[in-house]
């Protein structure tokens, strides 16, 4: 990690960059965005710490824990919750085996995250499973893609 750090901060001391490049940069590499590396731009760049952990959680495009390697993303807007999209959550948070307040599984396969509205009240509800979208989504739609996700990953 220390090397990739490193590295990260050459290349924004080169290029001029910003607090965002930088912040993009170090979740490519990382999957997301350690609070070691906040510490270590801040000290090193001389920028406070709460300039990046502002920007970062300002912004929905940053993840400061680490992510699954499938995310599912369950739209809870009005068209889907009205269709059923809590039921879904809670069925795919049973399957996962999620505790209270956790989004990604222990062996870090799945990440289940809920945003407001995806903007396809037409296909309600909405799961999008690793970029694809899924409409009219239903419980057992879900547990079959998480467990052909489950496999492929087993193998």
């Amino acid at each position: 990690m220390e090397e990739k750090l490193q590295e990260l901060i050459e290349y924004f001391r080169e290029h001029e960059g910003n607090v965002i490049s930088l912040l993009q940069q170090t979740q490519e590499t990382f999957g997301y965005i350690p609070e070691e590396a906040v510490y270590r731009f801040s000290e090193e760049l001389d920028i406070p710490a709460s300039k990046f952990f502002g920007v970062a959680t300002f912004y929905a495009q940053f993840y400061l824990k680490p992510r699954g390697r499938n995310i599912i993303t369950a739209c809870c807007g009005t068209a889907c919750h009205v269709k059923g999209s809590e039921r879904i959550i809670n069925n795919v948070k049973r399957e996962l085996n999620l505790g209270e307040g956790q989004t990604t599984t222990e062996d870090k396969k799945f990440t289940l995250e809920q945003v407001a509205c995806v903007g396809a009240c037409s296909i309600a509800p909405v799961v999008i499973i690793n970029k694809k979208v899924y409409g009219k989504m239903t419980s057992d739609k879900v547990a079959k893609e998480i467990k052909a996700l489950s496999e492929a990953s087993d193998e």
